[in-house]
């Protein structure tokens, strides 16, 4: 594995205007305008140097294409220079193309589940949802595929009569998080606490149930 970086080291870095860090992986969404577009880019992407060496995830979609970068390990997921180096060439490949990025166009979405004792819990979703365990951490279930959102089970020391258990965490760009905020109190929402800003928001709809707005920032 080459070196390891953090959020903050990958975005002072230059070159990388059209990334966001989203948890643990930095996303890029390109507006190509149509499938055949975004279907040259990625095979662009795919001929491009030392991609064999470090695979980005790739989802094409009618209006545009989404990639992530991230290094994963038994014991570790995240940033590493390689990730930074590959950010840079399919940067370069887009433009190329003449493909522009929209930064605000990315999210990442984790379901959060309160359980007193996770391991009574987790085989549950293990099985039901065909994920697996994620090595450098015991409290998460991830798709195998890399498709479906990620599942994380955090510790509750008592149960919490009157409050929903699951919760949504929407990874937004860090630039991007008080707008999405705005917008949600906008739509109805109330802000529940703000007391782990800039690394969370934690927001409810009108019958309380509860979302948390997250970005990279605080969380190394």
């Amino acid at each position: 594995m080459t070196e390891r970086i953090s959020p903050r080291q990958f975005h002072e870095a230059d070159g990388v205007e059209d990334w966001r860090v989203l948890g643990e992986g930095a996303c890029a969404y390109f507006r190509t305008g149509s499938f055949a577009a975004g279907a040259r880019l990625v095979a662009a992407i795919g001929e491009s140097a030392g991609v064999d060496d470090h695979q980005p995830d790739v989802d094409v979609r009618r209006e545009g294409v989404y990639v992530r970068l991230i290094t994963t390990a038994d014991d570790y997921w995240g940033l590493t220079e390689r990730d930074l180096q590959s950010a840079r060439r399919i940067s370069a490949v887009a433009r190329g193309l003449g493909v522009a990025a929209d930064p605000s166009a990315v999210q990442t979405v984790q379901i959060s589940i309160d359980a007193l004792v996770a391991p009574e819990v987790m085989p549950f979703w293990r099985a039901v949802l065909g994920y697996v365990d994620r090595g450098d951490s015991p409290e998460d279930l991830v798709d195998p595929l890399g498709r479906g959102a990620n599942l994380w089970f955090q510790r509750m020391d008592a149960p919490r009569p009157q409050r929903n258990r699951i919760h949504v965490d929407v990874w937004v760009p860090h630039d991007r998080a008080e707008a999405r905020i705005a917008a949600a109190l906008a739509a109805g929402g109330r802000l529940v606490s703000d007391a782990h800003a800039p690394g969370w928001w934690t927001l409810a709809d009108a019958e309380g149930n509860e979302v948390d707005v997250a970005t990279w920032v605080d969380h190394g």
